[in-house]
């Protein structure tokens, strides 16, 4: 995935999501009525505006959808975001928020991000929410006046210094900081041990690698088995679903792990091609310990709990 300048062949791809109903149903904007040739124009005039608008884009560089930083003033700027229907559920919106959030503390040197979303939008707000962004209420009083008449938007505010990846657990899968020792100009290296860092004895470590980017993989539990599951290189997605609900977590950093103890569903994006996802296991290959089937999966829960 990456972050580009908008390019005039992005204009067919751009005018797909605003014709399509599932994404702009909820959006302010009458996209409906758009041409190809309000697209190219707006690509155009993309380049040299004060405001920043860049494509989201797959590693072939096919255009997923748009990500913008507007009214860029005293310190502060609007995010907007729209993907394509093709790109929603493969990481592309959680990637292009935190490129272009990173831009604006990072390069801009903003000191902070809002933006909103319709309350009816559930899509969008469920995104937010999981990823731990919170409601605001203290927004300016120039800002709101943009959206004069519109009572139903939920804000959100982002500072800079924040971490937006900053949790401690996962449907109750507790995030692990594995340790990590820095050497100038060389490097880290990270390490566990069973016992000190993760509680149970590794009797197995296997590695999934060569994943081209959007593939998912997983579609299991395990009954009794633990495991540490980490990304040595890339970027992969990682959804897990127990009795706590459904949540993902972007695995991106060599010394973050998430530990699984409990039955637990799994599914992983790869949001990189070549992505290397990592996993430390309590006990040796059981196919028994399988459960494959979602339906079979969600009964076994019911009657664990």
């Amino acid at each position: 995935m990456q972050l580009r300048q908008l390019e005039l062949k992005d204009a067919p791809l751009m005018l797909e999501w605003m014709h399509d109903s599932n994404v702009v149903s909820t959006l302010r904007t009458d996209f409906a009525s758009k041409t190809l040739s309000d697209c190219e124009a707006f690509i155009t005039s993309s380049l040299n505006s004060k405001d920043i608008h860049l494509a989201i884009a797959s590693d072939e560089d096919e255009y997923m959808g748009t990500v913008t930083l507007r009214d860029i003033e005293n310190g502060s700027a609007e995010f907007a975001i729209t993907v394509r229907n093709a790109a929603m559920g493969r990481g592309y919106s959680w990637y292009g928020m935190k490129a272009i959030i990173e831009k604006a503390f990072n390069e801009l040197n903003l000191n902070c991000v809002y933006w909103c979303v319709s309350r009816k939008n559930m899509r969008a707000v469920r995104f937010y929410d999981k990823h731990n962004f919170h409601e605001a209420v203290d927004i300016p009083e120039n800002v709101l006046a943009k959206y004069e008449g519109m009572d139903d938007l939920k804000w959100y505010l982002i500072l800079k210094g924040d971490d937006i990846d900053s949790r401690e657990s996962i449907v109750g899968c507790k995030v692990v900081h594995i340790r990590t020792i820095p050497t100038e100009n060389a490097g880290e290296l990270s390490f566990f041990e069973s016992g000190q860092d993760i509680p149970f004895d590794v009797k197995r470590i296997y590695y999934i690698s060569k994943v081209p980017e959007g593939v998912r993989r997983g579609f299991h539990a395990h009954k009794e088995l633990k495991q540490l599951l980490f990304c040595p290189y890339g970027r992969i997605q990682l959804i897990l679903e127990n009795n706590l609900g459904r949540e993902e977590i972007e695995l991106n950093d060599p010394s973050i792990g998430v530990l699984i103890e409990e039955p637990t569903w799994r599914e992983m994006l790869w949001l990189q091609k070549n992505s290397v996802l990592c996993v430390a296991a309590s006990d040796h290959y059981d196919p028994s310990d399988y459960i494959r089937d979602y339906a079979e999966f969600k009964a076994y829960i019911r009657s664990d709990s």
